[in-house]
């Protein structure tokens, strides 16, 4: 990962997440990649929005799974959660984190989930 790849960066960060959570098969993947298309699309036509790549990405990536198989990523820190975390700032950048609403805290970096199981 370098700073110079936004895509790929944002590419790898979202992986990391999907894999730790346990929901990285072949059709989240798949999803993770039309993502990261359209977003290479979208910043070569507006390239100041680098620093929204990594949150819009995972976004475009939770969208996607809330169609196909559920909510993603579940809040690993409520007692019996069932809902998603979300990404704030809500445009997906700078720095963008999983939070969850409910309890009004932040979990991890984009990236950075852990593998634990949820509490």
């Amino acid at each position: 990962m370098t700073p110079d790849n936004p895509i790929m960066t944002a590419r790898a960060l979202v992986l990391h997440d999907l894999e730790v959570t346990g929901v990285a098969d072949a059709d989240a993947v798949s999803l993770l990649e039309d993502a990261v298309a359209q977003r290479a699309w979208w910043l070569e036509q507006w390239p100041a929005g680098q620093d929204f790549i990594v949150g819009l990405v995972a976004q475009d990536v939770q969208d996607g799974l809330l169609e196909r198989a559920g909510r993603w990523p579940v809040c690993p820190t409520c007692e019996d959660a069932t809902h998603a975390l979300y990404v704030e700032p809500d445009l997906g950048g700078p720095n963008p984190t999983w939070v969850c609403e409910e309890a009004g805290i932040e979990i991890a970096p984009i990236g950075r989930l852990s593998g634990g199981a949820p509490a």
